[in-house]
């Protein structure tokens, strides 16, 4: 008798390898959500960012209630990011030479109490601008000294081998809370008044401040390095500290030079994104709606990113950077090129994952590299690398795209982009940095 021949896979179905090879990095993706640190920090980072999320919109529509207009609104705004720019190295030294977890509580005590009286001088009807502007400076001023402390802390909480999946998955977190937060905000807002949803905000952070309260960090992860090169005398004092974070930089040839790209990319990527963005939607797509689309698809392109970086764990940091990077250039040529709505859609969404997946393996890099005595200091630098040009870069994008018109200014913009994106492969030191590939490993 014939034997009967078994019958041929289908190829629709996946390989019983590549199921298996997928379950795996799922169960890897969650490994640092097994030690109680991580998932405190974790859960109290999300909280904050929701928070930290509605926050704007209620200040924006709070100051435009005083009456003062648009200027109102940019003197607010304002007044939250300067206080970041001034404040990042000192941020950085004190995440360094205190306990990191210590300045995270703080710093979220401060902008609970802060947003409670921000909602108190809303609801007795006498706010001033003023009075908001101060508030929206203090709670810039806490982030600068929340941030390096937060993105430090991380080599604290889980091993050398999972801090790349805990940074995807903080990502991942924050940009969901991006995404929803501004329409629970809006909700607030349109029921109750900026008031309740600056509440919301100030019981997030005393929530998280909790949170973080509870976390036992391993002190032993930031102690100095004995086999990383040292140059000059150790700094002594405030202003000691923060020239040793800044030798710290300069002495690594590859991270100056990664800091300036990203001073170049971000603020050009900015200028055409936040200011030229939306009157290309008035001029081309109509409107505010269906800018709010193309607004989403980023954020669920930075989404997606967040979700490849838990999945995908190249050693190639230096080029992946630089790739991720030069993805912000495809939306800027698209508006350029008048691209079809779909067409400039897929370009948020592609440069939106590009960008995140570039930022978790460049912290990741940084939290390899740097010493964890040194670490929140370098990382207060490099933000502030990125941040400091944005100002001259949104005072400067109007004047040019009156001159050279909108089209040819996003032209220009993506061409920055692209070049200041792949630069830095030039150099021999940018294309070898790695990051070792582990096997994480659960509590």
């Amino acid at each position: 008798m014939k034997p009967v021949s078994a019958a041929p896979p289908d190829p629709t179905e996946p390989r019983p390898d590549v199921r298996n090879k997928w379950r795996a990095r799922l169960r890897e993706a969650v490994v640092p959500l097994a030690r109680r640190g991580f998932r405190l920090h974790w859960c109290g980072y999300l909280l904050s960012w929701a928070g930290s999320a509605v926050a704007p919109l209620a200040l924006a529509f709070a100051a435009l209630a005083t009456g003062g207009g648009p200027q109102a609104l940019g003197i607010v705004l304002a007044a939250g990011v300067l206080p970041q720019i001034v404040l990042l190295p000192v941020g950085g030294v004190i995440a360094d030479r205190y306990r990191r977890v210590r300045v995270m509580v703080w710093s979220n005590v401060v902008c609970a109490l802060t947003e409670t009286a921000a909602a108190c001088l809303i609801w007795s009807g006498a706010v001033h601008t003023w009075q908001l502007a101060v508030t929206s400076g203090v709670c810039g001023a806490a982030g600068a000294f929340f941030a390096p402390a937060a993105d430090g802390a991380v080599v604290q909480v889980v091993p050398a081998e999972q801090r790349r999946t805990a940074n995807a998955l903080l990502k991942f977190g924050q940009n969901v809370g991006k995404m929803a937060s501004p329409a629970l905000g809006g909700v607030l807002i349109a029921a109750a008044g900026p008031a309740l949803a600056l509440v919301w905000d100030a019981v997030t952070f005393a929530v998280s401040a909790v949170l973080f309260a509870r976390i036992k960090v391993d002190r032993a992860a930031v102690r100095p390095d004995s086999a990383a090169p040292r140059e000059g005398r150790p700094g002594t004092g405030l202003r000691g500290e923060m020239g040793r974070g800044w030798q710290e930089v300069w002495r690594r040839r590859w991270l100056a030079v990664m800091v300036c790209q990203a001073a170049v990319t971000g603020s050009a990527w900015l200028a055409g994104y936040q200011m030229l963005g939306p009157l290309y939607a008035q001029r081309v797509l109509g409107g505010a709606a269906l800018w709010g689309v193309v607004v989403s698809a980023f954020t669920g392109g930075l989404i997606a990113g967040a979700a490849l970086a838990l999945a995908w764990r190249p050693s190639a940091a230096g080029a992946v950077v630089c790739g991720g990077t030069v993805m912000l250039a495809l939306p800027l040529a698209a508006m350029a090129l008048r691209a079809p709505l779909p067409a400039l859609v897929a370009a948020y969404v592609v440069a939106g994952a590009g960008l995140e997946l570039a930022m978790v393996v460049w912290l990741s890099l940084l939290q390899e590299r740097i010493p964890g005595d040194r670490l929140s200091r370098v990382l207060s630098y490099s933000t502030l690398g990125q941040m400091l040009p944005v100002p001259v870069a949104y005072l400067l994008t109007g004047p040019v795209a009156a001159g050279l018109g909108l089209h040819t200014t996003l032209a220009w913009a993506a061409a920055l982009v692209t070049a200041a994106a792949l630069l830095p492969l030039v150099l021999p030191q940018v294309r070898r940095l790695t990051i070792p590939v582990r096997t994480a490993k659960r509590a």
